[in-house]
């Protein structure tokens, strides 16, 4: 009885803290806050349930932990040799080795049913309304959006420089190529806090829609990933990954390249910014009419 109040106590503590980081990140929609704890405010109905996950899990550990403390904290107290000078003889105790044995079983199977429910919901891409063609190479992010005819490499804003003073510098010399730096930070809202999640390109999606995304590696493996939307999958040359999400609501969402791929790892990150089926119908356009790509399959799938 003791065990279960202190679960219930222990979820509702998980729950409350998890709505607390959520109202926190909810201030920056879609970037990783200083200093905070725990998962991105979830975006996606993966994300959602992965942040579920996260805190299912944190209780159980934290309940097995209590009851591994509690249970040495009572052999030391009542079994030490001051307590108890004679020892016990017996040798085993077939209940305690079918408790130990089963209800250890009996836990894995209660955290196997929702990990293979979220495992499949992961895998199993549903019917796509866009198609997200992401290529890794270093360090940078190619897109192509195969069937509207769009493509775009994505960099870094201020990509080449390695500390945001040396930006700075860089923009003072009054180069055209400083103008043009200068020109992209401002139009970007880039500070020194952010501009290591910066884009020059962002891949735009509309809301609501289901985005089948598919990766490969231009020379070695990179990682496409996308904490909010609980989306990460490496990006292999010579083969093609998938995913998919889907965005409940507009905003700018961030992440960056999470495998290991060379100097400028750190370099490479990921801006995916959500917005309205007439807003993305509108940026589709743009992109076509400057690509000169024409203007056939302006709109995700309804």
């Amino acid at each position: 009885m003791r065990i279960a109040k202190l679960s219930t106590w222990l979820m509702a503590g998980a729950m409350a803290l998890s709505a607390t980081l959520a109202t926190a990140a909810e201030e920056v929609v879609g970037r990783p806050i200083d200093g905070a704890m725990g998962l991105q405010a979830p975006a996606t109905e993966v994300a959602r349930d992965l942040d579920w996950m996260d805190n299912f899990l944190l209780v159980i550990l934290s309940a097995i932990v209590v009851l591994v403390m509690a249970l040495l904290l009572i052999v030391i107290v009542r079994f030490n040799k001051r307590a108890n000078p004679k020892p016990a003889t017996f040798t085993h105790n077939a209940l305690l080795e079918v408790v130990w044995t089963g209800v250890p079983v009996l836990i894995l199977v209660i955290i196997a049913i929702p990990s293979l429910r979220l495992l499949f919901l992961q895998l199993e891409v549903p019917e796509s309304d866009l198609t997200i063609k992401a290529t890794g190479s270093q360090w940078y992010w190619s897109y192509e959006y195969p069937d509207q005819g769009i493509e775009f490499d994505s960099l870094m804003v201020g990509a080449g420089f390695s500390t945001w003073g040396d930006i700075q510098n860089s923009i003072k010399t009054d180069t055209d190529e400083a103008k043009d730096l200068k020109k992209l930070i401002d139009s970007s809202g880039t500070t020194e806090e952010t501009w290591h999640l910066m884009t020059d390109t962002r891949v735009v999606v509309p809301v609501g829609k289901v985005v089948h995304v598919l990766t490969t590696g231009a020379d070695v493996i990179h990682s496409w990933t996308i904490p909010a939307f609980g989306s990460k999958v490496d990006a292999i040359p010579g083969r093609v990954n998938e995913t998919w999400f889907r965005v409940d609501k507009e905003g700018t969402y961030f992440g960056q390249c999470s495998e290991l791929c060379g100097k400028d790892h750190a370099f490479m990150p990921i801006v995916v910014e959500a917005v309205s089926q007439p807003d993305f119908d509108a940026w589709v356009a743009k992109e076509q009419a400057m690509n000169g790509t024409g203007t056939t399959n302006v709109a995700a799938s309804n």
